[in-house]
Parts: structure tokens; C-alpha cells; sequence
């Protein structure tokens, strides 16, 4: 079955509820806040209920239900004690196609009450369908908490703005993306409030580029629940998402249903774009005006070409903001459940990738390189599918054959893989699944309680 979410205007109209007592007095609190006109029919009532008829907020009918009682009604609510009344009156309301809502018996239902989290005149309605009212109330209580409690008062200002934007400014795309533009940003009681003054000036000012800006934002390992709260209302809120290939639909679909979401990513080595054909489109869009999100999977500042990206803006003149994320380094040991470091044996982590950008010979460092540093932690990005050339160089290098290694395949993700080995025998490693990286080091075996000498396979669902 499925629903259709409204919000109905009430106030002037008619409602009948029949039935006076606990159940019935909750749904007279939630219609009377509508402007609704409220009838009660039952030959007993709450003395609650009664104080109410004595106010003058409602007239209570001091009788059982009759068939005459529907005259005239828009809306009835059965809620009595007993199932054969409220089936009755569902059956005589649909007869005079009157909305109603037997409480508590979904199949004499044409309607649902939600649970409603209020902050002025925004409203969370939440509903299971009549399967569980507690999830839903478990639910609204959950929203509650995290929405601020000055949401109202400042919703009504944006109210008053949006208002004065569309009697002042055509309609049409610029008028749009401003009143998104105000949605985001905050409001003060001044005359000189940045927000009333972008309201106030002409359109084409807004589009010429003064607040263009791009926020880098790291998507973490793949699960959504890993986002960071500035990620999230920023992808939420975004006109455009500009996002890699490995960031998955899950986390995309936080986007909002108006923004433009373009995958400017590469799989497999493939590229279905530039690196300047990225640059171009963020700053394309960022001067037309449009909030940008540059997505990026794990952490914009690792391993993300984030430098040539943040360049590219700075010499466009186009505003950024760097929003970091959980880099895949950090998921994947909380898979295996080691800490990348010991106070015991590692006092160094190293992060590298499997495949490195050919530098030309003029741009070679002139230094020494660093020396091998046998205590560290070693985390490789993108270490491919064959390990046999990581696993020789270590070994060359000096590094134990009996050193740990943990290869950790879609980290934080359904169809997680951890495999776990030495280095002696990480060669003969199984292919991973991509995306994988690996991690090796003393404080594997240290720190993870899960963790062998021999190969291992260890599967999230």
C-alpha cells in the first residue's frame, strides 16, 4: 500500500470525534491545534475533555453515536472502547465519502495520524502505515533531539524574505537558486544582515561570481552513517555534486532530488573525464551561482588530487572549503579492529599508493630519501589485484618475512573482505575486490585479537 503525504488545511472545517476517553483525547490535542471545529459525541468524557467544552474549544454531545451525528462533517475520528461502534462509524462515513480514521485498526482507516516532530511552522510527519506507531514515535523522538530549538523562530524569517524575494524578483532560474542560496544561510534582525542585502540586490549581481564557493568533501569509506553532520547538510543542501566513481549510491542518494549529480570519477583506470574538464565544471558552476559539491570518496586531502583541484580554484579567483572525511586507512583497520599504532612497537604510520604519478627528471627531489623505517605502520591505497611486486620489494628492502598483512577490500561497506596473512605469503594472496588496501605491521598482531598467521577470510554481509 502506498501513501500520499499531505498536510491538509483544517481551519473552518468540521471534525467529529466519537468517544471521550484517554485515546480520544490525544487525537482532540492534535486537531485543535488545526483550527478545526471539534464535535464530541459520548455519554461520558475525561474531565479533561469536559474543561475543554466548558472553554468553548469544543462542543461535547453528551449521548451515544447516531447515524445523524455525520451531517455536515469533514472529518470523523472513531475512538471509542468498543470495535463495533468504530467499525460502524467508518462504515456510515464512507458512505458519505467522509475522511476517517477508526483508531487503532488500520483495515477502517482512510488516514493515518503521524508522529510529528514541530518546530513552528515546520513539521516532520512520520508514518508506518498503521505497522508499528511506536517505530514511529521512536522515530520522531530521534528527529527531535537533533533538530535545534530556534529552528521556528528563524524559519519564519526566511519565510518573510522568500516573500519580499518574489514580489521584488521575476520568476524564473536566478530567482531559484537565490531563495536556495537564503535557505542556507543565516538571518539577523539588521538592516546590513549580509542575507537581506543578497535578497535585495538585482539578480545578475548574485550571478556574477562574489559568492561562488566549492566545498571539498570527503564521503568516508562508503557508509553513510560514517558522513560527517557538515557533510551530510551540505550534500543535502548542494545545487550540484560532482562526485568520484567509488562513492556509492547510498551516500548519493542524501543528495537533494533538485541537485545535478554528475559522476566525474574513473573505474579500473578508465577515465570518463579530465582532471581539467573537473576543474572547469566546478568553476563553471560555482560563478553561475550554484552551491558545489566536489565529493569525494574517503578524504578530500588524501590521495584525491585535491591539490590540483584547490589550484584551479584559487587561480579562478572561485572561494573553497575543505569538509574532511574518514579516509579508508581508518576504516579499514576499525574492520580488523587494530589501532595503527603501539606504544609497544609503532611509533609510524606510512601512507602510499600502489601506483605513483611519473614525475619528470627536472622535478625529482634533489634529497636523500627518507630512510626505511622498519617500526611503522605501512597502509598502501590502490595496491592492485597482484601483490607479488609489493610483497618482493618489502623483502628486499629487509622487512621480516613474518610481518603481519591485512588486505581489507570495500572497507565499511556490504561485501566487506578482510584477508589476513605475512608477507612471506602475501604474494600468493587471492585477488581482492576492489576497492582493497593494505595494511601491514607489527601492531596488527598486537592490537587484533582476530588476527592469524595464516591467510584468513573474514566477510561482512
Amino acid at each position: 500500500m502506498s501513501l500520499l503525504p499531505v498536510f491538509l488545511k483544517l481551519e473552518g472545517r468540521t471534525g467529529l470525534v466519537v468517544g471521550a476517553g484517554t485515546v480520544a483525547f490525544e487525537k482532540i490535542n492534535s486537531l485543535l491545534k488545526t483550527g478545526l471545529r471539534l464535535r464530541v459525541v459520548a455519554p461520558l468524557a475525561r474531565q479533561k475533555i469536559r474543561q475543554l467544552a466548558m472553554e468553548g474549544k469544543l462542543e461535547w454531545i453528551e449521548r451515544r453515536f447516531e447515524i445523524a451525528d455525520l451531517d455536515g462533517i469533514d472529518l470523523v475520528i472513531a475512538a471509542t472502547d468498543s470495535a463495533e461502534v468504530n467499525a460502524q462509524v467508518y462504515r456510515e462515513a464512507v458512505e458519505r465519502r467522509i475522511l476517517a480514521n477508526s483508531v487503532d485498526d488500520p483495515p477502517h482507516c482512510d488516514f493515518y495520524f503521524g508522529s510529528v516532530v514541530s518546530r513552528g511552522a515546520l513539521q516532520i510527519a512520520i508514518s508506518t502505515a498503521g505497522e508499528s506507531p511506536a517505530v514511529a514515535q521512536q522515530l520522531r523522538r530521534e528527529i527531535d533531539e537533533q533538530l535545534p530549538d530556534d529552528l521556528g523562530p528563524w524559519l519564519e524569517d526566511v519565510g518573510r524574505l522568500r516573500r519580499e524575494v518574489l514580489a521584488t524578483h521575476p520568476r524564473g532560474e536566478a530567482r531559484r537558486l537565490l531563495l536556495h542560496q537564503l535557505a542556507r544561510r543565516p538571518l539577523c534582525d539588521s538592516e546590513v544582515c549580509p542575507s537581506h542585502q543578497l535578497a535585495r540586490a538585482p539578480l545578475d549581481e548574485k550571478t556574477a561570481g562574489s559568492s561562488a564557493k566549492v566545498y571539498l568533501i570527503g564521503a568516508g569509506p562508503g557508509d553513510p552513517d560514517l558522513l560527517t553532520v557538515k557533510a551530510l547538510r551540505l550534500l543535502q543542501s548542494s545545487d550540484v555534486v560532482l562526485h568520484d566513481g567509488l562513492v556509492p549510491q547510498a551516500i548519493l542518494a542524501l543528495a537533494s532530488p533538485l541537485a545535478e549529480v554528475v559522476n566525474v570519477g574513473k573505474r579500473c583506470g578508465v577515465k570518463s573525464i579530465t582532471q581539467q574538464e573537473i576543474n572547469a565544471l566546478m568553476i563553471e558552476r560555482a560563478q553561475s551561482g550554484r552551491s558545489v559539491v566536489r565529493l569525494k570518496s574517503g578524504d578530500p586531502l588524501l590521495f584525491s588530487r585535491a591539490a590540483e583541484e584547490m589550484a584551479a580554484l584559487t587561480e579562478a579567483g572561485v572561494a573553497f572549503e575543505i569538509v574532511p572525511g574518514i579516509t579508508a586507512a581508518f576504516a579499514a583497520a576499525a574492520a580488523i579492529g587494530c589501532s595503527l599504532t603501539s606504544r609497544n612497537s609503532t611509533s609510524n604510520v606510512i601512507f602510499s599508493t600502489g601506483h605513483h604519478a611519473q614525475v619528470q627528471p627536472e622535478n625529482r627531489p634533489t634529497h636523500a630519501p627518507l630512510p626505511q623505517l622498519e617500526d611503522a605502520t605501512r597502509v598502501v591505497y590502490m595496491p592492485g589485484r597482484d601483490l607479488r611486486l609489493i610483497a618482493q620489494q618489502w623483502l628486499d628492502e629487509g622487512l621480516p618475512p613474518e610481518l603481519p598483512c591485512a588486505v581489507v577490500s570495500r572497507a565499511a561497506q556490504p561485501g566487506q573482505q578482510i584477508r589476513t596473512t605475512t608477507l612471506a605469503a602475501l604474494g600468493d594472496a587471492a585477488p581482492a575486490l576492489a576497492p582493497s588496501l593494505l595494511i601491514a605491521g607489527w601492531a596488527l598482531r598486537e592490537s587484533s585479537a582476530a588476527f592469524t598467521i595464516q591467510e584468513q577470510l573474514v566477510e561482512k554481509g
